[in-house]
This record gives C-alpha cells, structure tokens and sequence, in this order.
C-alpha cells in the first residue's frame, strides 16, 4: 500500500499498531457559497459525464432556493472547530486540516497545507459514514489524486479511519432523534405508536450496480451489498434503543439522479410517503440516517419536498436532527482517531451493530465503481 503510514502499508483490516500522525484531514464535499458559484460547482461535481449547463440549472434550482448557498461548508467549518475543541480537551495535540472534493478549500490545497506546515502523516475523516463508491472510495480516490496533483506522494502519507455508521458517537443522535419524534407526535397529535405512526430511515439512493459492489464480496451482502445492510443495520439498533420497537419502520431512498433507464435503489422516500395512508399510518417520522449533517439534499429533498408530500396525504410529520455538532458525534470522531494513533486492537472498538467495527484499510475491490473503472486509492488494497 504506497502511501500509507508504516503500520498501515500491509494492507491489515485493523491496524493495532500506533502511529503518530501529524495532523487530521477533515474531507468534506464541498458546495456553493453564492449565486455565481452554483454552477462552476455543479460542473465539478459532475466532471467527465458530458452534462450541459442547462441540464445543470435545473439542479441548480434548489441552491438557488437558498440564495445559492450550501449549508455544508459552514457545517464544516463547525464541524472543524468543534473537532479542534474536543481535542484541546483531552490533550491531544493534532491539528485540522479541511480540505473538500468539489469546491473551495480543495483536497489539493489541504495537501499543500499540511506540506507548508511540515505535516507528514495525515489521518483523513470523510465526512460520510457508510460504505459505497462515493461515500468511501471516491474519497480515497481524491486523497490519492490530490497527492499527485501536488507532487507530494513521495513527501506525505495519508490515512483513514474507518467508516462510523455503527460508532455509537453517530447513532446516538439518531437515537435521540427518533425518541424525541415519536414523543412529539404522541404528544401534540396524539397518534398511536403502535400503528399510527411510522419511521422512514432516509439516505441517499444510488445506483444498484454500485451498491452490489459496497463492501467487500466476500462478506456475500447480496442485494444493496453494505450500503442497505449497514443502513439497516443502524436502523434496527436506534429503533431499538429509542424503545421504538413496536413502531413500524422502513429503509427509504432520495435525491437520485441517474437517468431513468439506470436502476437505482428504492424506494424513493416520497413514494413511501404516499403509501402510508393506505396502511393506516397518520405520521411519519423522517430520519436522515445516511447524512452526517444537514446538506443540501436534507433541506430540499426532505425539508421541502418529503414534507409537502406528507401534507399533501393528510400526514403529520417530524424530520429528526442530523449529528452536525452534537457532541457525541464529535467526541466519536476523535475516539476513531485515537483508535488509530493508539493503534486500538478491533476487539476493543465499539460498534453497535454486527457488522463493525469496519475496516482501517479497505479491502480489494471494495466499493469499485465499474463504470469508471480502477483508480488508485489510499488507505485500501488494490484494486
């Protein structure tokens, strides 16, 4: 594994032996910061697709909603600063570089940072939980990119913590969340937990065939590969430990964009919606489970369009919180840094689900995009 840190460059699935990283690399996707950016953004995100402007403005429109602003750079931005505090508090001495994939400050700027600032051992947090093409691998994609796009591959080494989707310092917001949702309908509404309302556990759809191959293919996820599986996975603990239980639920789907004759996974959250009348449903409690904060598709494909859907069927409805800031996900964050700078055997990392604790160094082909095809990666096995 070239690139990686000495502890790491053997490809284990945990790494159990300390490392004394330099500095942490918070990853983010980046997004718009005025009108004139929304575009040249979007152009970025969909790099090498051949898609025309004006394919692209009618995507535009839900940043132009919000006066051409994504909400993920400032979340970031508290996000870092939350990071840095935690830190401070427990003596741990490691500062936080940002970098993000489509728009200012990018990933290559981050990596000349650390370089100008003599950093050499970088430890990477995506800001995405699960594993898929571009919520994993893509990122290691980028950092490998970005090594060679400043000609520092040779200078500074780069890895990653694990993916968090069953860390309890993620779950437990959820948790809180979906407690605090059901509590609120019973209360102001007086619906039924036991069969008037629902949970939808939202995240982002993707394609199927990038699903199937999440993960990696020896652990046989089948169809949805770890994407669905660690999605419901988490649902199952949070429902369980909101002493949720008896509340019905399902895993729902958003924000997708591929063309029509491209499967995707399903189903979409808004058909679900319109499904729950039928059932006997009288409210839905909407849970963000695939987003770490509140993005652009959290605001628009949820805020607006998931709960116009609700009222447009008679449904009283509640979107629970992201993670954001809230402490326990910040303090897990660094609990995952620390397993790794104090090279944590697997055994003795949290995880609230079967599945976990994920992987330090991805697997061969775990999360390969066919249709791009190979890319050199960091922090994983090739290919």
């Amino acid at each position: 594994m070239p690139g990686a840190t000495p502890a790491a460059q053997q490809g284990p699935e945990h790494v159990a032996e300390p490392t004394a990283y330099d500095a942490i690399l918070l990853a983010g996707f980046g997004g718009p910061e005025g009108q004139d950016d929304v575009i040249p953004f979007l152009r970025n995100v969909t790099r090498g697709r051949g898609i025309p402007d004006e394919r692209l403005e009618e995507v535009a429109h839900h940043y132009r909603h919000f006066g051409g602003v994504s909400p993920i750079n400032e979340q970031n931005r508290r996000l870092k600063a939350a990071l840095e505090a935690e830190l401070a508090s427990r003596g741990v001495d490691l500062p936080v570089i940002w970098g993000n994939r489509n728009w200012d400050p990018y990933l290559n700027d981050a990596v000349a940072e650390a370089k100008a600032s003599g950093y050499a051992k970088l430890l990477a947090i995506a800001t995405s939980a699960y594993s898929s093409y571009s919520s994993c691998r893509q990122y290691r994609e980028d950092f490998a990119d970005a090594l060679a796009d400043t000609g520092l591959g040779d200078e500074i080494q780069i890895d990653k913590v694990r993916q968090f989707f069953d860390h309890p310092g993620f779950v437990q917001p959820f948790i809180e969340g979906v407690r605090g949702g059901i509590e609120q309908l019973e209360t102001s509404g007086g619906f039924d937990r036991g069969g008037e309302i629902e949970v939808l556990f939202a995240t982002h759809s993707i394609p199927s065939t990038d699903a199937a191959k999440s993960g990696p293919a020896e652990r046989g996820f089948g169809e949805g590969g770890a994407y669905a599986a660690q999605h419901r996975a988490v649902a199952e603990v949070v429902m369980r430990e909101a002493g949720a239980s008896e509340v019905p639920w399902q895993l729902v789907y958003q924000s997708r964009s591929g063309p029509p004759t491209q499967p995707w996974l399903e189903p979409d959250v808004n058909d679900a919606i319109a499904e729950l009348p039928a059932a006997g449903r009288k409210a839905v409690v909407i849970v963000p489970l695939g987003f770490v904060s509140d993005h652009m598709e959290v605001m628009w494909d949820l805020d607006e369009e998931a709960m116009d859907t609700a009222a447009e069927h008679g449904l009283a409805a509640v979107r629970v919180p992201t993670p954001g800031t809230h402490p326990a996900y910040v303090a897990g964050l660094v609990d995952l840094v620390l397993e790794r700078v104090n090279g944590t055997p697997a055994a003795e990392r949290p995880a609230m689900t079967s599945l976990g604790p994920w992987y330090d160094v991805c697997r061969p082909g775990c999360c390969e995009n066919a249709r791009l095809g190979f890319k050199p990666a960091m922090a994983g096995i090739a290919p």
